[in-house]
């Protein structure tokens, strides 16, 4: 999965504008969907950077590229909470004051998806 530094805010940015969108995008689309001030080729940049992770795929539109999400935003949340219980010396003490933060809906759904998992 190529580079391995922490997703920066820009990755995050375009990979939000990929998962609200029922299509593949091109990096223009991209650029006018995004709430930044941008150049072209930075946007470029950040879709070919997704892509050698292997988070985003693209097919050719045209002289264009289009890009769509390979990840669901749940799926690469679930991997980064992984990661960071893995990182940690003490996964029970880590495990307790995460449910501890959890609201009561959130602590409802963990404790349903726990269950589900039981059975």
């Amino acid at each position: 999965m190529g580079d391995r530094r922490p997703m920066g805010s820009l990755e995050s940015d375009v990979l939000d504008v990929l998962w609200r969108s029922d299509e593949p995008l091109t990096p223009a689309q991209v650029l006018d969907e995004i709430d930044r001030d941008l150049a072209y080729t930075t946007v470029m940049t950040i879709l070919n950077r997704l892509q050698a992770k292997g988070l985003v795929d693209r097919q050719r539109v045209g002289r264009a590229y289009a890009y769509e999400p390979k990840i669901s935003e749940a799926d690469l949340a679930a991997t980064k909470m992984r990661t960071a219980l893995a990182a940690t010396s003490d996964h029970i003490a880590t495990i307790s004051r995460f449910v501890g933060a959890l609201s009561k809906k959130e602590a409802a759904a963990l404790r349903a998806a726990l269950e589900a998992m039981e059975q």
